[in-house]
């Protein structure tokens, strides 16, 4: 059973509830912020395992499948698994789907060169939130003969984007996080490459797209600030 630690005392958000903020009604606003005040501490993190599977398969250069296939392998025993608990099963259920869904894009994702990501970047506080991000991989890239770099976060959640104005949520959440991966990486750059908006981006997993930061995002950023004003104003009362 999920327990619930102390609250938290300074106002904190991960990117992708920072987005889905950003795209929801009053009433979701407050809910977000509410569980990001009050975390519930679940016995299996989502998708915990899958995912530096999917981050070493992105940064190889041959993007050779046998390690999918052997993660597949250990996902299905842990599936039909009954002492994994039912939890755990379903869990490696799901990453056997997102297994399957990031080979579906492979004609989006060729185009980039994806490098192992340091544990952790730089903090990035907007108007006294802290936004919790990870970056899964580094993306480099070149323009003009000058090295550039950029950042890649992985969402991965079941794709609920069945009509237009759906999909156009989940294009603009999308949009958000890679602004902001933009933003973390500009703040303080892990190498000399030059920061580009075109390599920060947002990989949908089960949605099967790839949303990349806007090089006009200023109107974005400001909403964002905006909304991180409002969270911290909000976050005492809660």
């Amino acid at each position: 059973m999920a327990t619930s630690p102390a609250p938290r005392l300074t106002a904190r958000i991960s990117v992708n509830d920072l987005a889905r903020f950003m795209v929801s009604s009053d009433t979701a606003r407050m809910g977000i912020i509410r569980r990001a005040k009050f975390p519930q501490k679940h016995p299996v993190i989502r998708y915990k395992d899958v995912r530096p599977v999917l981050a070493a398969y992105l940064s190889d250069a041959g993007r050779r499948v046998n390690p999918l296939v052997t993660a597949e392998e250990m996902f299905r025993q842990r599936a039909g698994d009954p002492a994994s608990g039912p939890l755990r099963q379903d869990d490696a259920q799901k990453s056997i789907e997102v297994l399957h869904a990031v080979q579906t894009m492979g004609n989006q994702l060729k185009q980039y060169d994806f490098h192992a990501s340091p544990p952790y970047l730089n903090k990035l506080n907007l108007a006294g939130v802290d936004i919790s991000i990870r970056s899964d991989l580094l993306v480099y890239g070149e323009t003009k003969g000058k090295a550039q770099i950029g950042s890649a976060i992985f969402r991965m959640t079941q794709d609920d984007a069945d009509t237009d104005e759906a999909k156009e949520k989940r294009k603009d959440m999308g949009l958000y996080v890679a602004t902001l991966a933009l933003r973390q990486l500009s703040e303080a750059p892990p190498s000399n490459r030059e920061v580009a908006a075109r390599l920060c981006m947002s990989i949908d997993i089960q949605h099967g797209e790839v949303f990349v930061a806007p090089n006009a995002n200023a109107r974005r950023m400001n909403d964002v600030e905006n909304a991180c004003r409002m969270i911290a104003a909000i976050w005492p009362t809660i």
